[in-house]
């Protein structure tokens, strides 16, 4: 007995991408980064903190910059408009 019902086979038509989804850094040129970031979040034990925000935009903006996600205003991810500290 299959756990598909009235067995029948349907084909699965591939769907595009969700919004968020992007391509994998398979290269690395964010990883640093990501690891900021990833410590900050630790550190601050998942709060949304500004130094934190900060440095989610410095990840965004090398992943833009490096083609790896659409370009896309600050506003529409979710950070505020302020300076982006660099590293």
């Amino acid at each position: 007995m299959s756990g598909n019902p009235g067995n029948r086979l349907q084909a699965l038509s591939p769907t595009p991408p969700e919004r968020g989804s992007f391509p994998l850094d398979h290269f690395g040129e964010c990883k640093e980064y990501m690891e900021n970031y990833l410590k900050c979040i630790r550190l601050t034990q998942g709060e949304n903190a500004h130094n934190c925000r900060l440095l989610a935009k410095n990840y965004l903006n090398c992943r833009m910059e490096h083609e790896l996600m659409e370009k896309d205003d600050w506003k529409n991810l979710g950070l505020p408009d302020d300076q982006r500290s660099e590293k």
